[in-house]
């Protein structure tokens, strides 16, 4: 019943919170009760087990336990997102998007500094609002709140391999070869324990759910003819510091054997090495923040202005505000709606 009224529903998710009324409130009341309770309780529905592993999968993007909170509603949102306009890549790499938002920004006569780190507040030019994309606890240090945000958690980190193939990856069902996106996972027990080792046990799975994309399946201009780039992550104990190549490359052999046969280099990263190049991946969490229990909706803490800070000039626009880690940009443009609210009442 979701699907035909996904784009109104979509707008509804990502409407600045508490601040506008739902397009179609009858149907987001429905999909609340659906989606609310975790989503072991919706998997129930399902007789075929493939269709259980499946919605585990979607569930798992966010790296929570599958019978947490809202679990079902994660798992749904990707589902219908995926029915209604699949999971693009951006052609010629993900830079490209960085490239167009800068030249946009440009063209209305705006700059753009990189390579200098922000330490503190005083380091930025002045101005009559500064919008941090940033996690909470960098922000809290640079603009010295650091206690404002002293109960938001942090979830498990990644593990990530970039790989360089001679060719496709060798996959035994023919659907994933031609999959931008594909899952790893045998079966919706092991996703489960997959997650409950990284995110509540303290381990790094020995049998680890992955997120695999194969981008020059769908893009050719990724790779040289004949040859394929390819990239995986599991999840791990946040600021794990060991080695999953050999377990992640297990689990590719089982879907896609003769994998490693394809294997011409590749570049691993994991919590330390992630974090390391980006400042908001805290312990190797890419979601800025733990997607679980009541973090879920309220983002960065319980308030109503959750893109505003103790300080009037200063607002975060991260992931770790609603509606939360995506590829949406709906962080920044409900930040950017908060700010021209402030800056006409002054």
């Amino acid at each position: 019943p979701f699907l035909p009224k996904w784009d109104t529903l979509a707008r509804d998710f990502m409407s600045l919170p508490l601040t506008a009324l739902p397009r179609d409130p009858v149907t987001l009341a429905r999909f609340g009760l659906v989606g609310l309770p975790p989503s072991t309780w919706l998997t129930r529905r399902f007789q075929d087990e493939r269709a259980k592993t499946l919605f585990a999968g979607l569930v798992a993007h966010v790296m929570a336990p599958l019978n947490g909170f809202a679990t079902g509603a994660i798992g749904l949102v990707f589902a219908l997102a995926a029915h209604a306009r699949g999971w693009p890549v951006a052609r010629g790499g993900s830079q490209s998007i960085s490239d167009a938002l800068t030249a946009y920004l440009k063209d209305l006569g705006g700059l753009v500094h990189t390579d200098y780190e922000v330490k503190r507040l005083d380091d930025l030019p002045p101005a009559r609002a500064y919008v941090f994309d940033t996690s909470p606890t960098a922000l809290g240090r640079i603009a010295g709140f650091s206690r404002y945000y002293e109960g938001y958690k942090y979830g498990p980190g990644v593990f990530k391999v970039d790989y360089a193939l001679d060719g496709p990856v060798p996959w035994t069902a023919e659907e994933a070869r031609a999959a931008g996106t594909v899952q790893i996972g045998a079966n919706s027990a092991e996703i489960g324990a997959a997650l409950t080792a990284a995110s509540r046990e303290g381990r790094a799975p020995d049998k680890p759910f992955m997120i695999t994309v194969q981008p020059s399946v769908v893009d050719p201009t990724r790779a040289p003819e004949g040859k394929q780039v390819f990239w995986a992550y599991g999840h791990v104990p946040s600021g794990w510091t060991g080695d999953l190549t050999e377990a992640m490359e297990r689990q590719l052999e089982r879907f896609a054997p003769g994998f490693r046969d394809r294997v011409l280099a590749r570049a691993t990263a994991g919590p330390p090495e992630l974090a390391a190049r980006n400042a908001n991946y805290v312990g190797g969490d890419i979601a800025s923040g733990a997607v679980c229990g009541l973090q879920i909706l309220l983002r960065p803490k319980l308030t109503l202005a959750p893109y505003s800070t103790p300080h009037p000039a200063v607002f975060i626009c991260s992931s770790a505000t609603p509606p939360g880690p995506g590829v949406h940009g709906m962080s920044g443009h409900n930040a950017a709606k908060a700010v021209w609210r402030r800056l006409r009442q002054t």
